[in-house]
């Protein structure tokens, strides 16, 4: 299982003094993964599905919803509390409306197959809505929304936790209640989709996490300690007591808390899984999930939808620009401009990331990838 490092950069600018870390194209690493997938148990299709997600969230700049995760799905695999198969079962149908059972399945899989059948009920009724319980983690919320808008859709999507991940404190709070809760909107343009997609704390979890496994420190403002103290150190949103997560919002944080709290109720309420709830444990391993889709040609018609979308657009991002200021950057913007980067120079995977995987393809017995030239420093 060779491993050449060729292709070593320097890590992304959070991180600007940390040391070269290996990078892969998109291709190999996907192949990886699908590779550890299957070696674990999961049908190649559905390995393909997930793998492909991960390695989007890479290539969009969201590490914290990329191949970071193999491991802990296939940990969560290995212990049975994901099922590999991905069934899940129907728990209400309506023309308009779907209720999901995922029984623990792989989140990309089950998310994927319920936005299909809400895509076949949005085609003649114009809106359906979907939820799905008791589904492994689902990844980028963007990722549905670009999905979405391919077919001339608009999408709105949130997802909890369920139960689990009550990483973010409320304002003067000193204890996790909620978690990270994410909101998205994504809507269709003439050019590249807007896509709107954060969580409703100042960052994901993931975010920190990823910090945590390089060594680096978060920006200020992110977290504090179990005192209520700010801190960069990631460290300290898991010790023992643990810290927490902020909500967004500055000295305005209970906006970014009441929308988190809301979030949590919906996607808990109305799946019929769990909203944050205290005998739940800390770690998160499921997402309960709300789907609602748009079909714009039965509304003021997509043609109508793009002309008049595609117009906004453009005014703003043409707003006169304030001095030092380069550019206006829309929602999806930093998405595409890092995909680009990275399709031309590699995915650079930490060695926190890196190594585990290592360690899991060699018990695995999975050949790993050989690392990119292109990224080369």
């Amino acid at each position: 299982m060779a491993n050449p490092v060729s292709g070593r950069i320097k890590l992304p600018k959070l991180y600007p003094e940390g040391p070269d870390v290996p990078t892969f194209s998109p291709e190999a690493l996907e192949q990886f993964a699908a590779s550890v997938f299957v070696a674990a148990g999961v049908p190649a299709e559905h390995a393909a599905i997930v793998s492909r997600s991960l390695v989007d969230s890479n290539l969009c700049g969201h590490d914290s919803h990329g191949v970071i995760r193999v491991t802990q799905y296939v940990g969560f695999l290995k212990d049975g509390k994901l099922t590999k198969d991905s069934k899940f079962a129907v728990v209400t149908e309506t023309p308009a409306m779907l209720s999901v059972d995922g029984q623990w399945g792989l989140g990309q899989v089950q998310a994927f197959t319920v936005l299909e059948k809400l895509w076949e009920k949005a085609r003649t009724l114009g809106v359906a809505s979907g939820t799905l319980r008791r589904t492994g983690h689902i990844g980028r919320l963007g990722e549905y929304a670009e999905w979405a808008a391919a077919k001339g859709c608009a999408l709105f999507a949130t997802v909890n936790s369920h139960g689990s991940g009550r990483r973010v404190a409320p304002p003067g709070g000193v204890q996790g209640r909620i978690s990270t809760n994410p909101i998205c909107f994504g809507s269709p343009t003439p050019a590249a989709p807007l896509v709107l997609d954060f969580s409703t704390s100042v960052c994901a979890e993931g975010k920190v996490r990823v910090a945590h496994q390089k060594g680096g420190t978060v920006p200020a403002g992110w977290i504090q300690n179990s005192k209520g103290e700010p801190t960069t150190n990631p460290a300290d949103l898991y010790g023992d007591p643990p810290g927490t997560i902020l909500p967004f919002g500055g000295e305005q944080t209970y906006k970014g808390f009441g929308l988190g709290l809301m979030l949590d109720a919906l996607a808990g309420g109305l799946s019929g899984g769990d909203c944050s709830r205290p005998d739940r444990p800390m770690p998160g391993m499921a997402n309960c999930v709300v789907f609602v889709l748009w079909n714009t040609a039965l509304f003021g018609g997509s043609e109508n939808f793009l002309q008049t979308v595609g117009g906004l657009s453009e005014f703003v991002r043409n707003t006169p620009l304030a001095p030092g200021v380069n550019e206006i950057t829309l929602p999806g913007d930093p998405e595409r401009r890092s995909k680009a980067a990275r399709r031309a120079n590699g995915i650079p995977i930490p060695d926190g990331t890196w190594n585990p995987l290592v360690k899991l393809a060699t018990e695995l017995n999975v050949p790993l990838p050989q690392e990119s030239t292109g990224g080369a420093a």
